[in-house]
């Protein structure tokens, strides 16, 4: 009884998240552990049949009932992916593209699938310009939407990999969109910022009542904890489930969408649905000390941690120390030399030719590594000269058959364009922003075009047998943040969730595919976990920082051991790492 008069007697005010004195309090730290690493926020979690993390409880505990009942990796991959898109709103769904690498088991071999989709056919690179701010695409509205790939890279995977029938995958985000549930912490606070942004006179975004009916219904977005459905959703995916996934594509779904962009006066039209299909790559790889580590190739940004990885590996990283100034600054000129390729280089490989065997040689990571000082930081910085030639969430799962599987899948930024269907309870994706506008950049923009992408899988793999299924979202930070995971198991034997939690660095200011060029020396984000000495080393070498603002990624891992798993879900997110 005095439990339940506490919580009757709580000042509505604190109990909506005003008040925040207490929290903010950078000097106290996480209670003291008996075992592993004294910065863990948890345990490794261990099973002998199967494993789950994703970026939210429920959406593990759905993986895990899959896999239960007799359901492939992917099965679980998609059934928890689903309900990510009405549990974690802000950060996928079915207006996104997805991306995967998964270990098949019968083949012996990493697979990877490109669910990315196309700018629409009706939209002229000549409007584009017309329209951009300050040079660059605009971020938000119909002038930024493409394709949305995930539900059809959902359908691959399961055409191939699944066991379980696709409508059962659907039962449990329908059963949840349909009854509701708690909002979880960072979801309430992203949906506020999203609420701000989008509703701002100067947004950009051609309607915003479907926004507002979907997400805001009593004028405000849920708080942390307030049950929250969204019955619109769980109709569309009704409607996937059973006339699956090209029922996105051709039907009642794309009729609607069709409708919806020409009330608004966008693009997208149902001829760009119907064209749209998932694309199975060949994903590369690269050493570091004994580990492959893998890829998708472009349009992505993959590449980008192998090319990292290939520079640090010239470097004795363990002599180095962990967490110290001049392991970090290492690490982030390795980043700044990779990010500058990346910027000149990434784009559709329909539409250029890309030099990807250059790029991630060893020889030519050792040229590059020679430009990194001790003593100083690289000024200016730039691309490779090639030689002459023609806001995401992240999963994974594995199963007692041995398959392992690195998803990822995302809106984009700010949890979209802003815009949603009328009537479908999903949001469109924001990829379109990412083209550039100049002319003779390979990633130029040009209708049925792929748009440079941010959201990676990684995988990794240990004398020739699966070793790690692992992903750090956040836009840029996903390649810096894969590095640093990888170096600090390999580097600094750190088992995964004490790589996961360990402090992490995030560098930004370089040249982007986009357009915009790099701001300086750029500003170098530490968490404040990060040694005192080691940002007084940086400071010293002339490292200009900026607050630690919650963009250093989110992080879940499975990795293989003999006859079981480990998996990992890290702090700075809702999720949860689940096995059995």
């Amino acid at each position: 009884m005095r439990l339940r008069r506490l919580f009757e007697t709580v000042p509505e005010a604190i109990a909506a998240g005003a008040a925040r004195t207490a929290l903010d309090r950078p000097d106290i730290r996480g209670g003291d552990r008996i075992d592993g690493a004294s910065w863990a926020s948890r345990s490794t979690v261990w099973g002998a049949h199967g494993a789950a993390a994703t970026a939210h409880p429920l959406a593990s505990l759905i993986a895990i009932d899959i896999l239960r009942a007799g359901g492939s990796a992917v099965d679980a991959a998609i059934a928890a992916n689903a309900a990510l898109g009405f549990l974690e709103p802000i950060a996928c769904g079915i207006g996104g593209d997805a991306f995967a690498l998964l270990w098949d088991p019968k083949a012996g071999q990493v697979v990877g699938l490109n669910g990315s989709g196309r700018s629409p056919a009706g939209l002229s690179l000549e409007t584009q310009r017309a329209r951009a701010r300050d040079g660059m695409i605009a971020p938000r509205g119909a002038i930024a939407v493409s394709v949305p790939g995930a539900v059809d890279a959902w359908g691959a995977l399961h055409a191939r990999y699944g066991k379980l029938k696709w409508a059962d995958l659907f039962a449990p985000a329908i059963a949840l969109a349909e009854a509701g549930a708690p909002v979880a912490q960072t979801v309430a606070y992203y949906l506020r910022v999203s609420h701000r942004i989008f509703t701002r006179p100067d947004a950009g975004i051609e309607e915003v009542e479907n926004f507002l009916r979907v997400w805001a219904p009593t004028g405000r977005t849920p708080a942390e904890g307030e049950m929250f459905a969204n019955p619109a959703l769980a109709r569309t995916y009704r409607l996937i489930a059973e006339g699956g996934a090209r029922a996105y594509y051709e039907g009642e779904i794309a009729e609607r969408i069709d409708a919806y962009f020409k009330r608004i006066g966008g693009w997208l039209s149902a001829a760009d649905l119907a064209a749209h299909h998932t694309e199975w790559v060949q994903p590369r790889s690269t050493g570091y000390r004994g580990v492959d580590v893998w890829a998708l190739p472009p349009n992505g940004q993959g590449l980008s941690t192998l090319q990292i990885l290939n520079i640090l590996e010239t470097f004795d990283m363990a002599g180095l120390g962990f967490q110290t100034a001049a392991s970090l600054h290492t690490q982030i000129e390795a980043k700044r030399l990779a990010f500058e390729d990346r910027a000149r280089y990434f784009a559709d490989p329909d539409f250029a030719a890309l030099p990807i065997d250059w790029l991630i040689s060893k020889d030519y990571a050792a040229e590059r590594a020679k430009l990194i000082r001790p003593d100083r930081i690289l000024q200016p910085v730039f691309a490779g000269q090639a030689p002459s030639q023609g806001d995401t969430t992240y999963l994974c799962a594995a199963d007692a058959d041995g398959m392992m599987v690195s998803l990822i899948q995302s809106n984009f930024h700010l949890m979209g364009s802003g815009l949603a269907p009328d009537g479908l309870g999903f949001m469109f994706q924001n990829r379109g922003e990412l083209f550039h506008l100049a002319d003779g950049h390979p990633n130029l923009y040009a209708p049925r075009k792929r748009p440079f992408q941010t959201i990676i899988p990684g995988f990794a793999t240990l004398g020739g047998q699966p070793w790690l299924a692992f992903g750090v979202m956040g836009g840029d930070m996903q390649p810096q943040g894969q590095a640093q995971i990888i170096q600090s198991l390999v580097d600094h034997g750190l088992d995964i969730t004490a790589a996961g939690d360990a402090p992490r660095w995030r560098h930004e200011g370089s040249s982007e595919p986009t357009g915009r060029p790099p701001s300086g020396n750029g500003l170098v984000r530490l968490e404040s976990g990060v040694p005192a000495a080691a940002r007084e080393g940086l400071a010293a070498l002339g490292w200009t920082f900026g607050a630690s603002d919650g963009t250093l990624g989110g992080y879940q891992c499975i990795q293989r051991w003999p006859g079981r798993y480990a998996a990992a879900s890290e702090m700075r997110k809702d999720g949860a790492a689940l096995a059995y």
